[in-house]
């Protein structure tokens, strides 16, 4: 009986370890599975059009960057989905810069004569966001939310539904099934 005493209070301890120890690792897998808020860094972005764009004046936007080359043929194939979105998603709050990166004015100039683009071009002398983002393959897609924090991003072309699926991480909801688009 002395003996039943003894291990009684270790056994209680033993039982609160081990209850202690699968909460921590529960709550440590749940924990690990939720992002953690980055904000977006501070840049600055003049597009080709003359217009300027910043953190601030984005606040209350969905902000989509799309990082891009002349010489990229997944870029080529994906801008009909940027320039898409761009006009889909336009009204409600996306605003779409695709930054092109290290190219020369004259270089994207004659690019997109052969290869318009509806959305906003930004090179990277107008910018400091190829280097913010390390931008370095090709696409790479960055979705800042209303709040102007990072909510995704995307290395590599994916097509048409990821990127949806990307744009909606910032809070914009894929609504193309509701209006037969």
């Amino acid at each position: 009986m002395e003996t039943l005493a003894v291990f009684s209070p270790l056994r209680r301890v033993l039982s609160c370890v081990f209850v202690f120890t699968v909460l921590c690792v529960f709550s440590g897998s749940v924990l690990a599975g939720k992002k953690a808020i980055e904000p977006a860094p501070r840049f600055n972005a003049t597009t080709t059009g003359g217009e300027k764009f910043n953190n601030d004046s984005l606040k209350g936007k969905v902000v989509l960057l799309e990082f891009w080359t002349t010489w990229c043929g997944y870029c080529l194939q994906e801008a009909p989905f940027v320039d898409k979105l761009n006009e889909e998603y336009g009204g409600k709050g996306l605003i779409v810069l695709t930054i092109n990166v290290g190219e020369s004015k004259k270089t994207v100039k004659k690019y997109l004569e052969q290869h318009p683009r509806k959305s906003r071009i930004v090179l990277t002398d107008d910018t400091n966001l190829a280097a913010m983002f390390a931008a370095k393959s090709y696409p790479i897609y960055v979705v800042i939310d209303r709040e102007g924090n990072v909510a995704g991003t995307q290395k590599g072309a994916a097509g048409e539904e990821a990127l949806r699926d990307l744009v909606a991480s910032g809070g914009l909801e894929d609504d193309s099934d509701d209006d037969g688009k």
